[in-house]
């Protein structure tokens, strides 16, 4: 049996796949290339180059590959994006989730691994947020992916398809041979550390103001072979056990300012940045408690540590100065 990873080429996707055929796993991957790379997928994996959204397409990988279940990356997920084109996100994710489920139904494939979002809580009234808090979007990306998870329940209670929805917000970090290359780059690691060392200019900062300890947003972030890890798990539980949401979270959160402070200190360079205004849609503190998630899929962080998250994401930018560009 063989394992579909959609949007493979990208940055989590491509980590996924490096975990995957650790385990030893067969591994197919779909992506269209419009933000991953080619090279990012090693040379042994089908690559098959096209759109989720196009049912007859994936209907041709799946007829080619016996595909047992599906881990699926292949989404738009830029906030500020979808607060000015809301229906590319609703025409590609919700609309790429319907299709792969279809066909999964149709070749009776029936495990389903979804890179979900905190977004879908909106503000939260508690922070850690637990799954059990009320999900009330604050922008598009966060409603897409909510509705991405009701079509996961109703695939599940009509035909069958085991799933997992996992809710993070950011992952950060790279593994040794995979990293982040956007472009245009939206990641706030990345955008610091090429801050720092000159590739662009100063860095800015998306509101002062908000209701946190130095006024600026907060969020959870966590490291992509972590991330991976809990994939696996999720995938594995999936074999035997219902369905349902897990968050993944490192159970602290840290600010913008604390994220240039630790690109300060990993990197011994100053990160140069100017104030600006708060971004539509940006929610002051996205934290996620991950207990479901060590109770039940018995995942736990490895490399927690900001500074530990920020030195993989510099040693990998140092490695590849250009990205996967040759």
């Amino acid at each position: 049996m063989t394992l579909l990873v959609t949007g493979g080429a990208g940055y989590i996707g491509s980590v996924m796949v490096e975990t995957l055929l650790r385990r030893g796993e067969k591994v197919v991957v779909v992506d269209n290339l419009s933000r991953g790379h080619r090279d990012a997928v090693p040379g042994e994996v089908p690559l098959f180059e096209g759109d989720v959204t196009d049912r007859s397409f994936l209907d041709l990988v799946f007829s080619a590959h016996s595909i047992d279940g599906v881990l699926h990356f292949a989404a738009d997920s830029q906030v500020g994006e979808s607060m000015s084109d809301p229906g590319k996100y609703f025409r590609n994710n919700v609309v790429g989730v319907l299709s792969i489920l279809q066909v999964m139904t149709h070749h009776k494939a029936r495990r389903f691994v979804l890179s979900s979002t905190a977004a879908t809580y909106g503000e939260p009234d508690e922070v850690p947020i637990t799954e059990s808090a009320p999900s009330a979007p604050t922008n598009p990306y966060g409603e897409s992916k909510k509705m991405c998870e009701s079509l996961l329940r109703w695939f599940g209670e009509i035909h069958g398809v085991r799933w997992a929805a996992l809710r993070y917000f950011n992952a950060a970090g790279a593994s040794e041979a995979r990293g982040e290359h956007h472009v245009p780059e939206t990641h706030l690691i990345p955008l610091c550390l090429d801050a720092a060392f000159g590739r662009r200019g100063p860095l800015t900062v998306f509101g002062q103001d908000y209701p946190t300890p130095d006024g600026t947003c907060v969020r959870d972030y966590i490291h992509i072979e972590d991330l991976a890890d809990a994939h696996v798990l999720a995938l594995d539980h999936l074999k035997l056990a219902e369905s349902g949401v897990f968050n993944l979270g490192n159970g602290m959160g840290y600010s913008v300012l604390e994220v240039i402070e630790s690109v300060e200190r990993v990197t011994g360079r100053k990160v140069p940045w100017n104030p600006g205004d708060r971004r539509a849609g940006d929610p002051p503190a996205l934290v996620a408690s991950s207990e479901r998630a060590r109770t039940v899929l018995g995942w736990s962080p490895k490399r927690a540590e900001l500074d530990t998250i920020v030195e993989s994401a510099h040693r990998w930018s140092q490695a590849h100065p250009t990205g996967y560009e040759k």
